[in-house]
């Protein structure tokens, strides 16, 4: 992997936090150091836990750095310009970004939403980040009805970008997986024209933390650092 590793989703509660989590167990389970970085986290008290916050909690001894915090559920832009807080701007990311790459194997930054979702209201994006830092994505999907659609216009964006698509993670895989589910593994990665490079367990973030971390390479391609096989997690 590379030293950068920006982490989003199709949308929101898809997972992005757990597969943060999983990847930054993996690197640290190789012996390498991690840092997670989440530029902007919206929904959270001062003081209360964040995303970043919940990786440390389950992935062990990484470096949590959050860029700002807005207490309303909202997209960044908007909760910032509510909150009548300083907005984070693509800019900031990639500067704090570079500082953990220097004394850090791996820094993953995970973003809020999807792609596209407003840091500031002249329309930055993790997207820009990504470009300035010239980092692969890492693009973070849902398993059932409705997301192939949402995978591939994501990829399709990053494509338009330049922007290296690394491959595609199912944040949640059911436990008793319906038809679409099952299908989807075929053709996710035809729609994302990217591989698939994971699928974590439903409800993996209820785990131990010594569980999570024992079992969250297994949940992940070679590529993120894992023993998952795509060919075999397909088979009947």
């Amino acid at each position: 992997m590379s030293s950068v590793l920006v982490i989003t989703g199709t949308g929101t509660e898809v997972g992005k936090t757990m597969t943060t989590a999983a990847v930054a167990a993996a690197a640290l389970a190789a012996g390498r150091s991690v840092a997670v970085l989440k530029p902007a986290q919206t929904g959270v008290l001062p003081g209360e836990p964040g995303d970043a916050d919940e990786v440390a909690r389950l992935a062990g001894a990484v470096t949590s750095v959050e860029l700002a915090r807005y207490p309303e559920p909202l997209a960044p832009a908007t909760a910032a310009r509510r909150s009548g807080l300083a907005p984070v701007r693509p800019a900031e990311v990639a500067e704090a970004a570079g500082k953990l790459a220097t004394d850090h194997d791996l820094v993953l930054v995970e973003g809020a939403g999807g792609l596209l979702v407003r840091f500031d209201d002249e329309g930055g994006t993790l997207a820009d980040a990504a470009r300035l830092l010239d980092a692969p994505v890492l693009v973070v999907t849902s398993a059932g009805l409705g997301t192939l659609n949402t995978t591939e216009l994501t990829a399709r964006e990053l494509r338009s970008r330049r922007l290296d698509l690394l491959g595609v993670v199912l944040g949640s895989w059911p436990n008793d997986p319906d038809l679409a589910s099952r299908c989807n593994l075929t053709d996710l990665p035809v729609v994302a024209e990217a591989p698939l490079l994971g699928a974590l367990p439903e409800g993996c973030g209820g785990l131990l933390p010594a569980n999570f971390r024992a079992k969250a390479s297994s949940w992940l391609a070679a590529r993120l650092g894992g023993t998952w096989n795509a060919e075999t997690f397909r088979a009947p």
